[in-house]
């Protein structure tokens, strides 16, 4: 799965999705449910805000010194009898690990949930060379079977589908015959994968934090395939955004906290697991062979510029479970692997606006993703800079805005044709008027009118309003 997951346009993605009533109730429901525990957990930790200030000034010196930490980190690998390799662009990425494929004459991969191997569509290079990759994230593994479906939100990537939706793709793809009980499908899933684990030549990762004092990678996860990935094949490969280090076990310790509560509402995930080097002499498991692939693929040019901040992102998700829009759309809509306001933000910066120009038009910038942020990312401030840029920088506003907008601003220059245009908008519009609403507005307006009230103009301007008051008063 590549980052960019639809080629339909926008407008139809969200048409689409607003169509599809159980996917909005389902997403309003895990949203009500994430806020409601997120916020319990912050009450109960205490000093919430003091914790987001120090999440936030970790991130901020870890970016700020990015070269000396990935450097450190590389090091204290390699002393561990470690591999790391830096992947400019997701093709390198890809082709490094082809390469270890081919080398390992790997018939079978098993993965864990990762958003970076899904943005360099690292899946479909392993395929590519007759590998069977098999997801191990129960939500992955459940779009995997369902024709390799794209992730709907960052955490929850099979948010969008039922139970009996999903025990329908079990019993279509694979003979599945038991009930749409989620204990039934996760222990048919459990015994399904088991053999998988053990008969499987390299296993792969993403990475939550890798900590460079030692050299460790940490993953938080709820349901322990991550730990029989890393322990039971041979060799083990790790991908990782080049923003997702930390100096020490301290910083790690305080930025999980902050994930954990953030993302799923709870103190501690089931498993925080962290890994240093391959399997020593009396070790009961772990890898013989470890690579650590450090992608890059446009990270570095956001860097040092204004967008810089959203590489402080710790991918909990809890912009996306406060953000409204998300709310009605889901996050297909958004047609890349990251959705929701992080996604909005960062999609432009990696994809481009070529793809993702749309995208920082999909919000109300009423600032609720800031506020949720645990590393407090000024995401509604990113997003309307991007509008900023898309018009003013890249040119990319539609022909029919910029013809509105200069025939707003000729008009509005001129209080000749401005007193004008407001004679005349009342009777221009009444032939779309019904009971004082726009009912079928004529061309750009038509989308304004379909799903809302759009009020029509008065008659009579404010001006002319205060006018006729103000001479009433003096008559008086």
């Amino acid at each position: 799965m590549a980052m960019k997951t639809s080629n339909d346009r926008f407008s139809d993605r969200v048409t689409k999705e607003l169509d599809n009533p159980f996917m909005r109730s389902a997403v309003s429901n895990a949203q009500d449910r994430f806020q409601t525990r997120r916020l319990q957990q912050t009450l109960e930790l205490g000093d919430w805000e003091e914790w987001r200030s120090h999440g936030e000034e970790i991130r901020k010196h870890v970016l700020e010194n990015l070269d000396y930490y990935l450097y450190q980190l590389s090091e204290n690998i390699a002393k561990r009898g470690g591999h790391v390799f830096f992947a400019q662009t997701a093709q390198e990425a890809t082709a490094y690990i082809q390469g270890i494929a081919k080398k390992k004459n790997a018939a079978k991969i098993v993965k864990s949930k990762s958003m970076v191997t899904e943005e360099i569509n690292l899946n479909a290079a392993l395929e590519e060379l007759g590998c069977e990759v098999i997801e191990t994230d129960l939500g992955e593994y459940i779009l995997q079977v369902a024709d390799h479906e794209p992730p709907s939100h960052i955490v929850a990537p099979a948010l969008h589908k039922n139970k009996e939706q999903i025990r329908d793709v079990f019993k279509e793809k694979q003979g599945y015959a038991q009930s749409e009980k989620p204990e039934e499908l996760a222990l048919y899933v459990r015994d399904k994968l088991r053999d998988e684990y053990l008969t499987a030549d390299i296993g792969i990762t993403g990475c939550n934090f890798a900590i460079a004092e030692s050299g460790s990678i940490t993953l938080v996860t709820n349901e322990g395939n991550a730990d029989l990935v890393t322990a039971l094949p041979k060799t083990q490969v790790t991908v990782m955004g080049m923003e997702r280090i930390v100096p020490t076990f301290e910083e790690m310790e305080v930025l999980v906290s902050l994930l954990t509560r953030s993302a799923v509402g709870q103190k501690l995930t089931s498993y925080i697991t962290t890994l240093t080097g391959i399997k020593e002499e009396g070790d009961s498991d772990g890898p013989e062979e470890f690579h650590l692939v450090i992608v890059d693929n446009g990270r570095s040019a956001i860097l040092g510029g204004e967008f810089q901040p959203i590489l402080q992102c710790i991918r909990c998700a809890a912009c996306v479970n406060a953000c409204p829009v998300y709310r009605h759309v889901g996050g297909h809509t958004y047609g890349s692997i990251y959705s929701g306001p992080v996604g909005v933000v960062l999609s432009p910066l990696l994809g481009g606006y070529d793809d993702f120009k749309e995208l920082p038009y999909a919000s109300t910038l009423c600032g609720a993703c800031t506020d949720a942020c645990p590393v407090k990312i000024p995401l509604h401030q990113l997003i309307h800079r991007h509008r900023q840029v898309i018009v003013e920088n890249e040119g990319k506003a539609p022909v029919s805005e910029k013809l509105l907008m200069k025939a707003f601003g000729l008009g509005a220059s001129s209080p000749t044709l401005y007193k004008m245009a407001t004679k005349m908008a009342a009777p221009a519009m009444s032939p779309f008027t019904k009971d004082h609403t726009i009912t079928k507005g004529p061309g750009p307006l038509k989308a304004w009118t379909e799903a809302r009230d759009f009020p029509a103009p008065n008659k009579n301007s404010f001006r002319d309003w205060m006018k006729h008051r103000t001479k009433g008063d003096e008559e008086s």
